[in-house]
């Protein structure tokens, strides 16, 4: 289906942020936008705002101040919904209440033509349920943009069950032309993104739970070793911790209390202490003194719990197998001059095991390393975690067995500050921290897959371009090998005895089958 033209008028109703911004997208593409909100002069500060921001471009060049022009001349407030007769596309951006947005779109209903196309842009109401009473259900679909919407490039075209898919598709093509990175999804709890997501954040407040680190050293590693943009601490607090709470709380419920997607305690405390991150001065990090500063950022954060300097003479390096993704690190080791002796692999181990002397040094599985050294009688070994890319990465987390001496443990730590990677231990935990996140991600995005909520090119899409992930986590599980992530997902069930880590069934099948998600 073809985009809307140009000279169609689009409606947007609610001028807060994210309409506004709505209402700045469509017009920035060249369409006439009403823009229309309850409270008195809410559209009319909504466009002045929209002013403010568009020549904030034109003094860093990056805008003329004639298109600034243009595009306000294309934004009308108005003071009815009766001015919406003639849109040919209204969006939908107010309070998440669901009777207040059916009552709205019931309206709709009844002002525009039968060709009109109506649109929520909610993040985590049905789109099944605001269409349901109304008389033409299958011209409502969701368009859910990400804030600030004329930034983030994701938008999700969401169908109910009774959306057309000629609507659902013309929402696509409209928003590609709007200079969006459209992804098809079926509405069910949190569409595609609040979904998959949640393990990032839930991961990283078990951990803290537990003890194996604390907010600053989890942050560091999943930016540093994982490649992600923020750490899921600094994330909460910029999101919002009641925002946040509410958005797992929301899928929790929708869910039926799935495990999956179980809220933190945690988070809760920090909701209920009125510690909300940095709009309220406070989160898991504190803001006040750069706030009362003026700085952007807030104060500074505490600084991660890497080692000290380790001092230990190195061994040769044996690598026994193949190292497969693990190439680079045994190419930095090469590079930092630690001699290497080659071995074939001892087995059908698909990743290769590291020796120094006596100790051994292995790529996580998921079990604690006191379980595994247990389990393949060894005395001394020391897992490392996951890294997005090991030449690129500057962090690490290891975690030693029960019996691993503090001798062994130097000769580790030494080793891996050799090839100029800080070294945070971590508590023994199952997965460490990068693994048993992606891990959980891409079992929880091939879950959305399997139960048809959106594709697997989607959902890797949706992830990269929605919450800016370094790579869409199925490609990411495929890069590792489908086997690996699965075998990761059943020793972190084991360990902790709970269907939250159940590995996806699609997951599995593929993981057997030796399939892919893409081909």
């Amino acid at each position: 289906m073809p985009a809307l033209d140009t000279t169609i008028v689009v409606g947007v109703v609610g001028a807060g942020a994210m309409g506004a911004g709505i209402a700045q997208v469509a017009a920035q593409a060249g369409h006439p936008v009403r823009l229309y909100d309850t409270r008195d002069g809410a559209a009319e500060a909504g466009i002045a705002g929209i002013r403010q921001q568009l020549e904030k471009r034109v003094a860093k060049g990056k805008l003329t101040q004639e298109v600034v022009e243009a595009v306000i001349e294309r934004l009308s407030p108005v003071t009815s919904l009766d001015d919406f007769a003639g849109c040919g596309l209204v969006v939908e951006a107010i309070v998440e209440k669901l009777e207040v947005k059916r009552e709205l779109f019931a309206r709709l209903e009844a002002i525009c033509g039968e060709a009109a196309i109506l649109a929520s842009n909610t993040s985590s109401l049905s789109i099944t349920s605001i269409a349901a009473n109304l008389e033409h259900p299958e011209r409502l679909a969701g368009l859910h943009f990400f804030n600030p919407a004329p930034v983030m490039k994701l938008v999700e075209i969401v169908s109910g069950l009774a959306t057309a898919p000629a609507i659902a598709e013309t929402l696509y093509a409209t928003a590609a032309a709007w200079g969006k990175t459209p992804v098809h999804a079926s509405s069910t709890p949190g569409f595609i993104v609040n979904r998959v997501a949640r393990p990032f954040y839930a991961e990283g407040l078990r951990l803290l739970q537990e003890g194996a680190a604390d907010a600053a050293t989890l942050d560091a590693l999943l930016r540093q070793a994982g490649g992600f943009r923020m750490g899921p601490f600094e994330l909460m607090d910029l999101i919002g911790h009641d925002v946040n709470y509410a958005v797992t709380r929301s899928v929790f419920d929708a869910y039926y209390g799935d495990t999956r997607f179980e809220p933190s305690l945690v988070q809760l405390a920090l909701v209920e202490a009125g510690r909300l991150g940095r709009k309220s001065g406070q989160g898991f990090y504190d803001y006040r003194q750069g706030q009362r500063e003026g700085q952007r950022e807030g104060a500074e954060k505490p600084a991660p719990r890497f080692a000290a300097p380790a001092h230990a003479d190195l061994p040769p390096l044996v690598v026994e197998g193949e190292a497969g993704f693990l190439a680079p690190l045994v190419e930095r080791a090469e590079a930092a001059g630690i001699e290497l002796v080659r071995h074939p692999a001892q087995g059908a181990e698909a990743l290769p095991t590291l020796r120094l002397g006596e100790l051994t040094l292995a790529l996580s599985d998921g079990r604690c390393a006191t379980e595994r050294a247990a389990d393949e009688r060894r005395e001394g070994l020391v897992l490392f975690d996951l890294c997005l890319d090991y030449a690129e990465a500057s962090a690490i987390a290891l975690a030693a067995s029960a019996a691993t001496g503090e001798s062994q443990r130097a000769v580790a730590a030494a080793f891996f500050q050799r090839l100029g990677l800080a070294v945070a231990w971590v508590d023994d935990t199952p997965g460490l921290v990068v693994l048993r996140t992606v891990a959980m991600l891409a079992n929880e995005a091939a879950d959305a897959v399997h139960q048809g909520v959106c594709s697997a090119a989607d959902g890797d899409l949706a992830m990269r371009a929605g919450v800016n992930y370094p790579r869409g986590p199925l490609a990411w599980a495929e890069a590792l090998g489908l086997g690996y992530v699965h075998r990761t997902l059943t020793h972190l069930q084991q360990s902790y005895g709970q269907d939250r880590y159940r590995a996806a069934f699609l997951l599995r099948r593929k993981a057997i089958a030796e399939e892919r998600f893409h081909e």
